[in-house]
């Protein structure tokens, strides 16, 4: 049976919309007053986000912002919320691959073909395609490290790999013998001018 798949035709508001969602209070009801007054996201393009929120759970079907629309905006859980989002929406994709979302561009179609049972030409799973990429942009899934904290990790590793480095790192250090050739005298202030230049000119 053909499944229905979740997406907005000019799917670059769903970039624009999730972005304004994190920086803008949570209304009430998420209506297209709030959508065009409160996030600046005006026009025809702009109102099929509603339904394509509800689909992946940031909405309940009265539009009242979910747990996890409340979730996405707390940077920490941004990715997870995401996550769970796409793996909702596009569940005919997940149930015939459980990693749908590190495919290529290719295999991602072919699986959107298959899931709808439309032609791989047409419009539609072009914009089902950029729709579910576009969520994806901001998705996290386990074991996935962000760039941001994956290059903070990088830096400690160095870090911590360069003061291993020194610790372990032999010290370097210089010594040395002076052999003295004393003069047969009993003259015990000769011995005392002999030392006295050795520690004026040599050992300070």
């Amino acid at each position: 049976m053909a499944e229905k798949l979740p997406y907005v035709v000019g799917y670059g508001v769903i970039t624009k919309t999730l972005d304004k969602i994190k920086s803008a209070a949570t209304p009430e009801r998420f209506t297209q007053d709030f959508l065009s007054t409160k996030l600046s996201l005006k026009g025809g393009t702009a109102k099929p986000v509603i339904p394509f929120l509800k689909r992946i759970g940031f909405l309940g079907s009265d539009g009242v912002p979910s747990d996890r629309y409340k979730r996405f905006r707390n940077a920490a859980n941004t990715g997870a919320a995401a996550a769970e989002g796409l793996k909702q929406g596009y569940k005919p994709l997940y149930t015939r691959n459980e990693y749908a979302h590190i495919l290529n561009d290719k295999e991602l179609k072919g699986l959107i073909v298959e899931a709808t049972g439309f032609e791989p030409k047409a419009a539609t799973v072009k914009v089902i395609l950029g729709s579910f990429k576009a969520l994806k942009a901001f998705a996290k899934f386990d074991g996935e490290i962000a760039t941001e904290e994956a290059a903070d990790l990088g830096e400690d590793v160095v870090t911590d790999a360069r003061r291993d480095e020194e610790t372990t790192r032999p010290k370097l250090g210089l010594s040395y013998t002076i052999n003295l050739n004393l003069p047969a005298t009993s003259d015990i202030a000769v011995f005392n001018a002999i030392f006295k230049s050795l520690r004026e000119h040599l050992l300070r």
